[in-house]
């Protein structure tokens, strides 16, 4: 379970990125943090694994608040996917996969063992694409590496900033189906961060709205549809409650 408890960053004077913000991630649920571009939700990640450090409030993984941990190791047993992926450039494909794994002590054999294991859950065939280096993929080949690396040490909790909002239409919408499986194979915990409506209500367990550093609503796609609390939220969702009237309709 991750908590946070009345977290608050500010950037600067007069900048509050974060507001008060209270939430809590159960275990195993995919929680997406859904808003506009400077809303707090990619600086909400950031915290999570002390990217950056709140000026107020804390933020708790399990029974321990994460102030007190080291954050190199925090870093280490938390995986992180980034837009823009961040693949060392002159590294292969298992290189890149198995670039946290060569921090653990495990043998060359089990790490070769698990590069293997991580590269065939996310759909890539390591004979065929261990060997190449990541300007010979695909944008979403090294996204699928991106998840790869990010799962190879089996961390409990899984952070995904925006990570597919660079690909088309078509191998977005793929790549989210696998990691719809992937999800429900590992059954991980994941803070997943979007602007995208439609990607959060196809990707969460429950949707976290922010908006102006502040949340807005947290609940289901279906209660955030029917029950917005606030009038931000309702215009937000204006659209596929819409779409679902349409569509119910047309079943009748």
């Amino acid at each position: 379970m991750i908590e946070l408890k009345d977290v608050t960053k500010r950037f600067g004077d007069s900048i509050t990125a974060v507001d008060g913000v209270n939430l809590t991630v159960q275990t195993g649920e995919t929680l997406v943090l859904l808003g506009s571009s400077g809303c707090g939700k990619s600086t909400t990640l950031k915290m999570v694994n002390r990217l950056l450090d709140p000026d107020e409030g804390s933020i708790w993984l399990e029974d321990s608040d994460i102030s007190t941990a080291d954050p190199i190791e925090l870093r280490r047993s938390i995986g992180y996917v980034f837009q823009d992926i961040g693949l060392f450039p002159h590294w292969t494909v298992k290189q890149n996969v198995g670039a946290v794994l060569r921090l653990t002590k495990r043998t060359d054999s089990e790490v070769s063992e698990k590069i293997d294991h991580m590269m065939n859950l996310v759909g890539l065939d390591p004979p065929a694409f261990g060997d190449r280096y990541p300007e010979e993929l695909s944008g979403g080949q090294q996204q699928r590496v991106g998840v790869a690396r990010a799962l190879a040490a089996d961390p409990k909790y899984l952070l995904m900033d925006e990570p597919f909002g660079a690909l088309d239409g078509i191998t977005r919408e793929s790549i989210q189906d696998e990691l719809l499986r992937i999800k429900s194979e590992l059954g991980k915990t994941i803070i997943f961060v979007t602007h995208d409506l439609f990607e959060a209500m196809k990707l969460a367990d429950r949707i976290a709205v922010m908006n102006a550093g502040r949340l807005e609503q947290v609940g289901a796609p279906s209660e955030l549809i029917q029950q917005p609390a606030t009038e931000f939220v309702r215009q937000l969702f204006a659209k596929p409650a819409a779409q679902l009237r349409a569509f119910q309709k047309h079943k009748e």
